[in-house]
């Protein structure tokens, strides 16, 4: 038996670091891990989206339509787009945050209203969280992809785990310090 969880978002908001830092803390557990990624148009504002798969043995890291037991969404908008994924009784992390594509930006399109009540309607387990916000409060809104995986951390009992060590890989002085206290802030939203 396996866990499957998706990320989605968009380019240049860390879904691949993010995923990558899981996929440690799954590992150093004890975990068969498997991980992949998809980036879209990612340097234009794309579609990016990983996939991690973990449990005693694990085959493939895809993750079908209906299969997610967890899906952590860095934008809104991607929420929606990634929703047929979503296992039923399955749990939906969703940033309160927003990136305007092109077609917004231009005035060709709107961007979607009323994100939030239509995603509760379809999902049971949906937990909002303003991860833009409590980065910008650290010093750095760039660590938002911190603070979502310190509310993942938490919502799958990973907590007890030395994630300062694992986050030491990948970041070193001051902006550690900033990436440790993200990940402590998402785990205690």
């Amino acid at each position: 038996m396996s866990t499957s969880i998706l990320l989605v978002g968009v380019g240049g908001q860390g879904i691949i670091l993010a995923s990558k830092l899981l996929a440690e803390g799954l590992l150093s557990m004890g975990y068969d891990v498997k991980m992949s990624e998809i980036h879209g148009m990612s340097q234009r504002g794309g579609t990016v989206t990983t996939q991690v798969k973990y449990g005693d043995k694990v085959y493939s890291p895809c993750v079908g339509e209906g299969e997610a037991d967890l899906i952590i969404s860095f934008e809104k908008v991607e929420a929606v787009r990634c929703l047929k994924q979503l296992k039923k009784g399955g749990t939906l992390i969703v940033n309160d945050y927003e990136i305007y594509s092109m077609p917004v930006l231009t005035g060709k399109e709107t961007y979607p209203k009323d994100i939030f009540p239509k995603l509760a309607e379809k999902v049971e387990n949906l937990k909002v969280i303003n991860a833009g916000k409590v980065a910008e409060e650290l010093g750095n809104v760039r660590a938002q992809n911190v603070v979502l995986l310190g509310a993942v951390v938490k919502s799958l009992g990973l907590d007890k785990l030395d994630w300062g060590k694992i986050i030491g890989q990948y970041f070193k002085g001051a902006v550690l310090e900033l990436n440790i206290k993200a990940l402590n802030a998402g785990m205690n939203i």
